[in-house]
């Protein structure tokens, strides 16, 4: 049974421990409160729970929202910019000092391996740094009266403003970084915000909410609701919330936009990516560099390359070192020396191994993997499958959240266009080899978000901006970028006529 190690001096007042139990506080606008009702966590690593959070009822939450939306969004609009960087570097710096509570609660919570832990904690703290790229966004226009008759001795700025409110839906596989980076992106342009995290791990934002306070971040400007997913339909609708920024799947996206009505959304669903291999690739380092965005946090990741196209020239190399590669990976606890821990719940697998089975069914050869190890523990898996065969796969028409791939042979760049394309999500696609002519037609062909050349897709710190088309969402995030769908412009036109300002010909 795992446990979470004694937390920091300074974070140990959020959370209560009576009889080896830990029950986590949560932040509801400058207070740390409790409630009668506790979910409980588990650990993917052994499935046992590791601690416990409110449940927030109905009208704690209300009160909640209420208290940020009157007092916390002006505090945080008042609070003047210089200020909330100084904040965010105070933050960046918490975030290194606690680096092991942090640390620790990835791995008992989420099943990371401690390099993966550890370098989200890295992403989280770069992302606070360069929020004063974000501010760039920020400035506004100006623009001159005379370019029409109509607005003669006359002109006008255009300026950005914070919308107010921003509910901030978190997934669960990176739990403190997409905290992070949608607090970032929210409150640097001076809105407030609450922070919905997923409840299979939604011990992260309740550490950084409490960095945030040390930090002396406007205590009103910030709430973390701890509410079960399927209770979130009344809070999505609330009309004192001005955006909605979730990232998720697409069923439940759907479903939040269809609930939350006339507001701003910025949206990142459903992915698993393409890649397309072209026959004058190195296969070694295209092989190679596949295989880790395959088995990446077990393939829990929306920019996880779940299909390989090939020209034929290349083809059989690329098998060769794909399988060679991922027989490589070492599966287990992620406290051990491993490179790939538990996946978040039985359900994956068990989608997982519905998937391998209507592959095969449908003549897929298993080049490695597929099966399950124990509980939420499953080998990564490589699938072999002939072009006519993959728009039929139950893989293809849907996202397996898991560390799974289709390798297939295709004779053109277009065919392997035509194959990525087809697919509902339209997130990334990667593109190996050389030929200019052939790359920049798939650049332009391909129905993505980004693409990305002799790499395989990896979002970052949002420093180049990401996002998807299709039904893989709306929006982009991205340093400066996201800006752009938290705040809204506000046009100012001062009007000088008769005033002998101007004098036109």
């Amino acid at each position: 049974m795992v446990s979470l190690k004694e937390l920091s001096p300074e974070l140990k007042d959020i959370a209560t421990t009576d009889s080896g139990s830990i029950s986590f506080k949560t932040y509801l606008a400058g207070d740390w409160v409790s409630s009668k009702e506790l979910e409980e966590v588990q650990s993917p690593i052994d499935l046992s729970v590791y601690c416990k959070v409110p449940r927030l009822p109905k009208e704690m939450v209300d009160h909640a929202i209420d208290k940020v939306f009157q007092t916390g969004r002006w505090a945080v609009r008042d609070f003047p910019g210089e200020k909330r960087l100084e904040v965010f570097h105070k933050m960046a710096e918490l975030l290194n000092k606690f680096r092991d509570d942090l640390v620790e609660v990835l791995v008992i919570g989420n099943g990371k391996t401690r390099a993966s832990a550890n370098g989200e904690v890295n992403a989280s703290i770069e992302r606070l740094i360069r929020a004063d790229l974000d501010v760039r966004k920020l400035y506004g226009e100006y623009v001159p009266g005379d370019w029409s008759s109509e607005s003669l001795e006359a002109e006008a700025i255009v300026r950005r403003e914070p919308l107010g409110v921003v509910l901030a839906i978190t997934p669960f596989n990176y739990p403190l970084f997409d905290v992070v980076n949608k607090f970032v992106y929210s409150t640097v342009a001076g809105n407030a915000i609450l922070i919905k995290p997923a409840g299979r791990t939604p011990v992260p934002a309740l550490l950084f909410a409490r960095i945030a306070e040390l930090a002396g971040f406007p205590k009103t400007g910030l709430a973390v609701l701890t509410v079960p997913g399927k209770e979130m339909d009344a809070i999505v609708s609330d009309q004192r919330i001005g955006v909605i920024s979730f990232t998720g799947s697409t069923e439940t996206g759907e479903r939040v936009m269809r609930n939350g009505g006339v507001k701003q959304y910025v949206m990142e669903l459903g992915g698993g990516d393409s890649a397309i291999v072209l026959n004058d690739a190195d296969p070694v380092s295209a092989g190679q560099k596949l295989v880790t965005s395959i088995t990446s946090y077990s393939g829990q990741r929306c920019d996880s390359v779940k299909f390989v196209f090939s020209e034929p020239q290349v083809y059989d190399k690329l098998r060769q070192v794909m399988v060679e590669e991922i027989k490589k990976i070492k599966v287990g606890d992620p406290r051990d020396e491993v490179n790939m821990g538990p996946v978040i719940e039985k359900g994956a697998v068990e989608e997982l191994e519905f998937a391998v089975k209507d592959a095969t069914d449908k003549g897929a050869n298993v080049l490695y993997g597929g099966k399950r190890i124990k509980d939420n523990y499953v080998e990564p898996t490589l699938l072999e499958v002939e072009k006519g065969k993959v728009k039929s796969l139950y893989l293809y028409r849907k996202e397996v959240f898991l560390s799974v791939a289709v390798l297939t042979k295709v004779e053109s760049v277009d065919e392997a266009i035509e194959l990525s394309n087809g697919r509902r999500y339209g997130l990334d696609a990667s593109i190996f080899g050389n030929d200019i002519n052939k790359i920049r037609r798939a650049i332009r062909l391909l129905e993505v978000g980004a693409v990305y050349i002799n790499d395989f897709p990896r979002h970052g710190i949002g420093y180049f901006p990401f996002g998807g088309r299709k039904d893989s969402g709306l929006g982009r995030e991205g340093i400066g970028y996201t800006i752009e769908y938290v705040t809204a412009y506000k046009t100012v036109i001062y009007n000088y006529k008769g005033k002998g300002i101007w004098e036109y010909l």
